[in-house]
């Protein structure tokens, strides 16, 4: 029945209700303004449509009473449920307004401060629900009122849900695009599904763009439980680090990452609104600026403070200057003998090879070799150092030097280009600038942020254990101002460019999800994992520091564009350099210092070479790079991993290595969505999947089970049958029926790949392992001879693999 057959067909009257006007429809029900004359007063009645299935209208009342016990401020409450002649209903609380969805349209992007106040009242009326056992499951800009308050008031709780019923059989339900990835799975109801919807809705208002949108609904169902959503670039300036390190929380794919509940993304964004501590940007407002001057003026009546400012800002001019020259450069460095002592000494170590260094004996040609921002970087570095010597404290300052130089190391091996290593070499080493003064001029003081942040433990049971407090907020609490504002002050006095400046400031919450464009942000984000992992390395048991530096790349990498493989390597680039730099700078740690873990090889604890059973699923395909779009680009691609896997192969690389490359290869090249390794498994004598890259992937792995015994006349699909005759195999569109039919099942129901590759691998013509690689549209994989040829040396690759390691 149309919508307006079915509103024709409606009585004046539905029970004592007497209905008035159409206030809006949806797929499952219309709602009207009517008049109760009991109570004499205008109610919003939403009346199911004709011929839903019986079992759906008990079930929709059956909900709807539990509802109907919510009494709360942000919810508009349930009145009745109930069935008269058929026809049921639910009479809500008539609130005169506009919804959330039809204010938008006129105003698409909110101000962040109104549109947190306005989700903290929609947190606080789920929180409400939550606590009574009620999910909503279909939260989302139309199912919000704003009353004439300006109050936001959710309703609709049409498909709600009680926590009790986790048990019991789920379906999928919800809006698309505001679906959670575990509901679009039909897992059972559970707060968290509330708490992304709230987050995509947050991130809709300070936006002003559709997070989750596809005319194809089915396709937004699979984007949320393949991809993580993200915030779009180009936000007002008042949406900050801080305000969309929660919005991204809240929209973290795995309900483990999100917030836990609504009440703690309340919170959350309650401290966005209102900071217990403020914490000012630039350190130049009020109180801020005030203890900023005096912790200046502490540092000048220190006679080594004025020098070493001098010179920094002596070469930081020379060296932004475009008239200056490299000789002016060299002057002004040998004008301090024993900078220029020291600084000879780093450009002959290895860790200057490249350049040239082994034999340089004057400042000019190491200027000419390195450049100006190499050798910038270096007096800078020396500079700080040099001002640091002959301290009561030297050996805690020393610590915190091989700290910023080890982030600074690193943040220069993960840069992609030698243009910006050198920027992100010093963004990185200055990012903690205010915590290398106070280590440098005030020892007492930043022993008791150190307190502060790392409680000891007193006498008498850990009750008498203080609770830790951020860095930010205890230097704060001592100094007057957090460490990054007295950092950024002096680099003011300094004259340090506003780049470096910039980046200094330490970006919060977690990571983002996709490689950065912005230089900028790419610069801190750079700064921030260089001296996270550089914090881990100086305060872990050296037994686990790799593990922890692992985690700590696959966690960084996606928003960095480099695999945790290559982050791995990077990390112990920069320890050996380190290991040189602090030979030939003549800082070497004390024996049982804490310092001495930074200069330590990160050594795996177990091998990860492949074993008969088992292959370490441990890549991750984080790597977000921009896919060739020529057939020349894709055939130049290939070739170069080709070769860097032959040369791999000579080196005796581990089987592991070598599979990812060859994998990663083939992601690059030809822009597949998902690739997938699967190994044979004696025991049950099927191909499983092992590991794999793209989106999505992790979920996707443990599917795979290709059988490679089939019973006597039985049919094998089509999986077994390309791995058995070992022929390779493209599957242009997998939805023809003669394809679809021979599909596995878990292929058919769960990967939905429009198109895919297989690359089956033999030993002594038994099959042992296959590649599997696709797109989401059917056609979208188009190979030319060239491209399948080197496809087949990839796979071949992986088989002399194989032979070399047996």
């Amino acid at each position: 029945m149309a919508a307006s057959d079915f509103n024709a067909s409606l009585p004046p009257q539905i029970g004592r209700f007497r209905l008035l006007r159409r206030l809006g429809e949806g797929a499952q029900a219309t709602v009207w303004l009517a008049h109760d004359p009991r109570l004499d007063r205008e109610v919003a009645l939403k009346l199911l449509r004709p011929g839903t299935d019986p079992s759906s209208v008990d079930e929709w009342l059956h909900e709807a009473r539990a509802v109907s016990r919510l009494t709360h401020a942000n919810i508009v409450p349930v009145f009745e449920a109930d069935v008269q002649e058929g026809q049921a209903y639910l009479v809500f609380e008539y609130v005169a307004g506009l919804t959330l969805a039809e204010q938008l349209h006129g105003k698409p992007r909110l101000k962040a401060r109104d549109a947190v106040e306005l989700m903290l009242g929609v947190l606080d009326g789920l929180l409400a629900a939550h606590a009574a056992g009620v999910v909503h499951r279909d939260l989302k800009p139309s199912n919000i009122l704003i009353d004439a308050k300006g109050r936001p008031r959710v309703m609709d709780f049409g498909i709600a849900a009680r926590v009790s019923d986790a048990g019991k059989p789920q379906r999928i339900v919800g809006t698309p695009g505001y679906i959670s990835p575990e509901a679009a799975r039909g897992e059972a109801p559970a707060p968290v599904m509330d708490v992304f919807a709230a987050a995509v809705m947050l991130a809709e208002m300070v936006s002003g763009q559709r997070l989750n949108h596809d005319p194809d609904p089915w396709k937004a169902v699979r984007r949320v439980t393949e991809q993580e959503l993200q915030l779009p670039s180009g936000l007002n300036a008042d949406v900050d680090d801080k305000l969309r390190a929660i919005v991204q929380r809240g929209l973290a794919r795995d309900a483990r990452a999100r917030w836990p509940s609504a009440k703690a993304m309340m919170d959350a964004l309650a401290e966005w609104l209102h900071p217990t501590a403020q914490l000012a940007a630039d350190g130049s407002e009020g109180g801020d600026r005030a203890a900023l001057e005096f912790l200046l003026r502490r540092m000048r009546h220190k006679s080594d403070f004025p020098a070493m400012s001098d010179s920094i800002m002596r070469i930081q001019r020379l060296t932004a200057s475009e008239n200056e020259s490299l000789g002016s450069l060299s002057n002004e460095i040998l004008k301090d003998v024993a900078l220029t002592h020291k600084l000879l000494r780093m450009v002959n170590t290895a860790h200057f090879s490249h350049a040239g260094g082994g034999s340089i004996s004057t400042v000019s040609r190491a200027a000419a070799l390195i450049g100006f921002g190499g050798i910038r970087n270096l007096a800078l570095s020396l500079i700080v150092l040099e001002r640091m010597e002959n301290k009561a404290h030297a050996q805690q300052l020393r610590e915190e030097f091989l700290r910023s130089l080890m982030a600074a190391s690193l943040a220069r091996e993960l840069s992609p280009n030698s243009r910006e290593s050198e920027e992100a070499f010093l963004c990185a080493m200055f990012q903690n600038l205010g915590r290398a003064l106070t280590e440098f001029y005030f020892p007492e003081e930043a022993q008791q942020v150190r307190r502060m942040v790392r409680p000891e433990r007193k006498t008498g049971g850990p009750q008498n254990l203080a609770a830790p407090v951020s860095e930010a907020l205890a230097s704060t609490q001592v100094l007057g101002l957090s460490y990054e504002q007295l950092g950024l002050g002096v680099a003011r006095q300094w004259g340090l460019p506003d780049i470096l400046q910039r980046a200094m400031r330490r970006p919060e919450g977690e990571p983002p999800a996709k490689l950065m464009d912005n230089p900028v942000e790419r610069q801190r984000w750079l700064a921030r994992a260089a001296n996270d992992v550089a914090d881990v390395i100086l305060q872990s048991d050296p037994s686990e520091a790799h593990a922890k530096v692992r985690a700590m790349a696959q966690r960084y990498s996606r928003a960095l564009g480099i695999t945790a493989d290559a982050f791995d390597q990077a990390a112990d680039q920069a320890r050996q350099k380190l290991s040189q730099l602090a030979v030939a700078m003549d800082i070497l740690p004390a024996k049982n210092s804490p310092a001495q873990r930074l200069l330590a090889p990160l050594t795996p604890a177990p091998s990860d070479s492949l074993s008969p059973h088992q292959l370490h699923a441990t890549f991750e395909a984080t790597q977000v790079l921009q896919q060739p779009q020529s057939r020349e680009q894709i055939a130049q691609v290939l070739a170069a991993g080709i070769q860097d896997i032959t040369d791999a192969m000579v080196e005796s690389v581990k089987l592991n290595e070598i599979l990812r490359m060859v994998l990663e290869t083939m992601y690059r090249g030809l822009g597949f969505d998902r690739v997938v390794f699967c190994l044979r498994d004696a025991r049950t004598e099927t191909l499983t999947g092992r590991f794999g890259l793209g989106s999505g992937v992790e979920a996707v792995v443990p599917l795979f089970k290709v059988p490679l015994r089939v019973a006597t006349g039985a049919l094998p699909d089509l999986f077994s049958a390309v791995a058995l005759k070992g022929a390779d195999t493209l599957i242009a569109d997998a939805s023809l029926p003669n394809i679809a039919e021979r599909l596995p099942v878990w292929h058919r129901q769960d990967l939905r790949a429009g198109s895919f590759l297989l690359l089956p691998m033999a030993l002594k013509g038994a099959p042992f392992a296959l590649i599997y690689a696709d797109k989401p549209e059917p056609g979208s994989i188009d190979l030319g001879e060239k491209e399948l040829s080197l496809l087949r040396t990839l796979r071949n690759q992986a088989v002399m693999a194989f032979r070399q390691a047996s």
